[in-house]
C-alpha cells in the first residue's frame, strides 16, 4: 500500500501497523506519531493498522539551539 510519511511517498505491505512502519524506518525513540493528523499513542502502535493513502508524521524532538 502507498502512504505518505513525513511528506514523502512510501510503500508498505497491506495490513501494516504503525509499529511495522517504525521498524521499517529504523526509528529510534523518542518520537511521536500522527496518522492523518491524529496522535497515535505508543501503546497503540502495534494495533493501529495503516490504510492506503494515510498521511503519517513521525516527529522527533531536536535539542540545542
Amino acid at each position: 500500500m502507498n502512504l505518505t510519511v513525513n511528506g514523502l511517498p512510501r510503500t508498505l505491505q497491506a495490513g501494516a501497523s504503525v509499529a511495522d512502519l517504525l521498524a521499517a524506518m529504523d526509528a529510534k525513540p523518542p518520537f511521536a506519531v500522527a496518522v492523518n493528523t491524529s496522535f497515535v499513542p505508543a501503546t497503540r502502535h502495534a494495533q493501529h493498522l495503516l490504510q492506503p493513502g494515510d498521511h503519517v508524521e513521525v516527529i522527533s524532538p531536536v535539542t540545542g539551539g
